[in-house]
């Protein structure tokens, strides 16, 4: 982002040798913008074993946890109104980029391409699983950030209504985000087109000047993309052109070249910006979006962590701001893996395999935990309390057995895939200038196992927790029903329950006694509730 204020920008030509005019061999084999992403921003190295620290990456990331911090720092009211400014700010961009990609040349054959289907990868399972890994990064499923910012809201908030206005809102996203990309790589793909043809037309002139090409073949005037494809399928079918390394140059073969992961953002979106008009404003803009949506991404994965934590430590809350702090700082230790010279390698395998795994076996859990082990018709109650009516039976249903084998389908789909195919990543070759395919080394497997293991962790230790505390309490006879139900509620209090603290709440952990916090989720304690309680309180022993 900071080097975007350069005009033109750093990686529009490759840059020269020392006291030379010759371009840097490594950037000649490549291109400009692939040669400024792996080494000049990266500075990788050719395989993930071992690496020192990229420092201006270090410094960058010390940067996105202090501005992470500070709009965390006061709890729900701080980092609920950068929300509001993080959320309507992608939009905004998205729709400029729409608009000046629908005026390039070639976006509408980007288009094209996005909706042409391709049915033979249908039957992909792959494919699947990988739209599947795709929804759920986008919806938030599993991070816990969604769970988290819910609580905050009324307890007869619509629920049901909200969650298919995000789902809706997600999936309009997504249209609008991928009619963006395929325009823009649309353009790109036409001007990479343009110089091939470019390209092929002076290999012909020199073959034919050299007498190793006849002159009849050379066509007469400049070649358009759409006249050279044509051209050069009736000319290979006299002349084997391909012996002379000239090929077909065809928008078609440079859309399905697109590179993929941070590839996409940083190598093929940067690279078509600057064919731009005005391209710093455009590279600003759209690097200030990417700022935009990973810290807002970060926001909602912290506010999953932070808000359980305070929840269930009482001893927490009282220091929320210093435990924000120094979970933020954790967070920054740990992000000091990624910005390493070989750390693009480690954000691909938690990308690929340590990310996805542990977010299904999540999803998996909770699914179970609210269909089976809660009870999907107590849950289906639960709902008619907060919005007055029951939900569509159809629910039920999805809750219990097809949202379940759908879930458990894809992970044995990853699972799979993970014991037949070796696990690779993709690493850049210095000498050859391109990227290559490597297996992951035995110690990087461990890991990666390791990883996945530590993320699933939490959900056998905390049943252990709660089903220990449960035989224990069953044991001492000191606890009350402690499932939400109507009756449960603050307004429905009519006098001690047994087993409660103060204002007639249980003390069984599921409602603390120390309710600031939880004052602003919903207004869950009113004072106007807690003088009901104490009334109706005082009546009952009196």
């Amino acid at each position: 982002m900071f080097n975007s204020f350069h005009y033109p920008l750093p990686w529009e030509n490759c840059p020269t040798l020392m006291n030379q005019t010759q371009e840097v061999p490594e950037c000649a084999m490549s291109k400009p913008t692939t040669y400024f992403w792996y080494r000049t921003a990266l500075n990788i190295t050719n395989a993930i074993e071992g690496s020192d620290m990229n420092w201006p990456m270090v410094g960058c990331l010390v940067l996105a946890w202090f501005l992470v911090c500070g709009g965390m720092i006061k709890g729900i009211k701080s980092s609920g109104k950068v929300m509001y400014f993080s959320s309507v700010f992608p939009y905004v961009v998205l729709l400029c980029f729409l608009i000046r990609g629908l005026l390039l040349e070639g976006a509408a054959d980007g288009i094209r391409i996005m909706f042409t289907p391709k049915l033979e990868i249908w039957g992909n399972v792959q494919v699947w699983r990988q739209a599947a890994t795709q929804v759920f990064f986008a919806l938030g499923l599993g991070f816990g950030s969604v769970i988290a910012y819910s609580s905050y809201n009324d307890r007869y908030n619509n629920c049901h209504f909200d969650a298919i206005l995000v789902s809706f809102i997600n999936f309009m996203t997504s249209i609008l985000a991928t009619l963006v990309v395929f325009a823009v790589l649309g353009f790109r793909a036409n001007v990479l087109t343009e110089t091939c043809v470019q390209t092929n037309m002076d290999k012909i002139f020199h073959l034919i000047h050299n007498g190793s090409l006849q002159q009849d073949i050379m066509p007469i005037g400049n070649l358009t993309n759409a006249e050279y494809s044509p051209w050069y399928k009736d000319t290979n079918s006299k002349v084997n052109l391909q012996q002379f390394g000239i090929e077909d140059c065809r928008v078609e073969v440079e859309m399905n070249k697109g590179v993929e992961g941070t590839g996409l953002a940083f190598i093929a979106f940067t690279e078509a910006m600057t064919h731009f008009p005005a391209s710093p404003f455009w590279s600003l803009l759209f690097f200030l979006m990417l700022l935009n949506l990973g810290l807002s991404t970060m926001f909602g994965n912290m506010q999953g962590i932070i808000t359980p934590l305070l929840d269930n430590f009482s001893c927490l809350r009282k220091k929320k701001t210093t435990f924000t702090v120094l979970c933020c700082i954790t967070g920054l230790l740990i992000g000091l893996i990624f910005v390493q010279r070989a750390g693009n390698y480690y954000v691909s395998m938690f990308d690929d395999y340590s990310a996805t795994l542990p977010l299904i076996i999540v999803v998996i859990f909770e699914n179970i935990a609210i269909a089976w082990v809660y009870g999907a018709e107590r849950f289906m109650e639960d709902i008619r309390g907060m919005l007055g009516h029951r939900p569509w039976k159809i629910y039920k249903y999805m809750w219990q057995y097809i949202t379940i084998l759908g879930m458990i389908g894809l992970l044995l789909a990853s699972l799979i895939r993970m014991c037949i195919e070796k696990p690779t990543y993709r690493a850049w070759n210095e000498e050859e200038a391109n990227e290559e395919m490597l297996e992951y080394p035995p110690w990087a497997l461990a890991m990666l196992v390791c990883l996945i293991v530590i993320a699933a962790l939490p959900i056998p230790i905390v049943f252990l927790k709660h089903t220990i505390q449960d035989w224990i309490q069953k044991k001492s006879k000191s606890y009350g029903d402690c499932g939400y139900s109507q009756g449960n509620t603050v307004d429905d209090i009519t006098g001690p329950i047994e087993g409660s603290t103060d204002h007639g709440f249980t003390g069984n952990g599921y409602l603390p006694v120390e309710m600031e916090d939880f004052a602003e989720r919903g207004k869950l304690l009113t004072n106007e509730d807690i003088d009901e309680a104490d009334v109706d309180t005082e009546n009952a022993n009196g």
